[in-house]
């Protein structure tokens, strides 16, 4: 087991109603609010006017950057950055799904000493301030509404990198289930399928911690169960609260407890088909997870084995591959490439880029090799 420190400074108000603490909260950090969220469902779904009348009502100065679309990029950073500083905001809060929180919080680690954000991404530099960040969320996905990190893309230098800081943290996270009815049907799909690459990812961390394996099982076991229940019903509570308590776990830090933190290989390698073709980022997780465990089945057949046992009662890795991938199929998220029309040409293009962006995993490494047969396994 390796060495750990635990330590999760965001508070979170889970539930029905907790907005009603919106207000009280904001008001610790100042007047000057930055509001940052989506393209266009949040408006239109009633819970950005919800939260705008909170704010009026309490007499908070609110300057707007709409418009996040999934898979934030640089430029809404940058541009929020901007906003943020000429109106000297005291907070940022953040009212949508992983990629409206990612942006606020790197605008937030960005604003307090003029960072150039992209910088900031890289990690070449060391920002020392955040300024306050308060999530309100309305997708079961990421989990980043209770961690310290984002992932962002630069469309110019074609990257996708994801990174973090202790003091990126929320200060605090509201999450109302009744703000995840509307989420439509495919993205309810997309965000399960995040959380269970989530638990995926920590599972495959360097350091042996059974119990944080155990967590991992658990986490996954139970999303596979509600999965379907909250796409049948999408407007029940319990089902979408249930889920939403999954995607804050998987990646809240629990996972990994005992271990150096998780593998991240295949996010690497699925955020390059969302840099590609912007395809949806749970949608790349269910092409590249199966193709990984059938790269690895040869070379780590006990972990996979292990994995297997603690969620299918059964160690036989190739009927867990196929177990999964039924599981994807079922909610109607692709399990490769060639089922969402994608050409044999387009294999050295995804191969050139995953060069590029060094794709790799913290405990598995991949070769360039490894990239085509990862690739040839995504296309099925």
């Amino acid at each position: 087991m390796k060495n750990f420190t635990i330590n999760n400074p965001t508070i979170l108000h889970f539930g029905k109603d907790v907005l009603k603490e919106l207000s009280k909260t904001l008001i610790e950090y100042g007047k000057n609010i930055l509001l940052i969220y989506g393209k266009g469902s949040v408006v239109k779904n009633g819970y950005y006017q919800n939260v705008l009348n909170l704010l009026k009502e309490n007499n908070f100065n609110v300057f707007e950057y709409p418009g996040i679309k999934p898979n934030p990029i640089l430029n809404d950073v940058e541009q929020a950055v901007k906003i943020g500083i000429e109106n000297k905001v005291d907070a940022v809060l953040a009212l949508g799904g992983g990629s409206v929180i990612d942006t606020a919080k790197t605008v937030a680690v960005s604003i307090p000493e003029n960072l150039n954000p992209w910088d900031v991404v890289k990690m070449n530099i060391v920002p020392k301030k955040s300024l306050p960040v308060i999530t309100v969320l309305t997708l079961a996905a990421t989990g980043t509404e209770m961690n310290p990190y984002a992932v962002i893309q630069n469309l110019e230098t074609k990257e996708k990198i994801g990174f973090g800081f202790p003091i990126m943290f929320p200060k605090h996270s509201f999450i109302n289930p009744e703000y995840t009815y509307t989420v439509p049907e495919d993205y309810t799909a997309y965000g399960i399928v995040d959380i269970i690459a989530h638990a995926f990812e920590n599972f495959f961390g360097k350091g042996n911690s059974p119990l944080a394996d155990r967590f991992v099982a658990s986490i996954v076991k139970e999303t596979m169960h509600f999965a379907p229940l909250v796409l049948e019903e999408p407007d029940n509570y319990d089902y979408r609260a249930n889920i939403l308590l999954q995607s804050t776990c998987a990646l809240n830090g629990i996972t990994s407890y005992g271990k150096a933190g998780g593998d991240w290989g295949v996010h690497s390698a699925a955020h390059i088909l969302s840099l590609i073709y912007d395809m949806p980022h749970g949608a790349t997780l269910s092409v590249v997870y199966p193709a990984w465990f059938k790269l690895q089945k040869e070379r780590i057949p006990e972990r996979l084995s292990k994995l297997a046992e603690l969620i299918f009662d059964n160690s036989d890795v190739d009927k867990f591959i196929s177990d999964l991938e039924n599981f994807f199929i079922s909610i109607n998220s692709p399990i490769n490439l060639k089922s969402e029309g994608f050409d044999d040409a387009e294999k050295d293009v995804i191969l050139q880029m995953m060069k590029q962006n060094s794709v790799n995993g913290n405990t598995y490494q991949l070769s360039e090799d490894d990239y085509s047969k990862l690739i040839n396994l995504m296309f099925g």
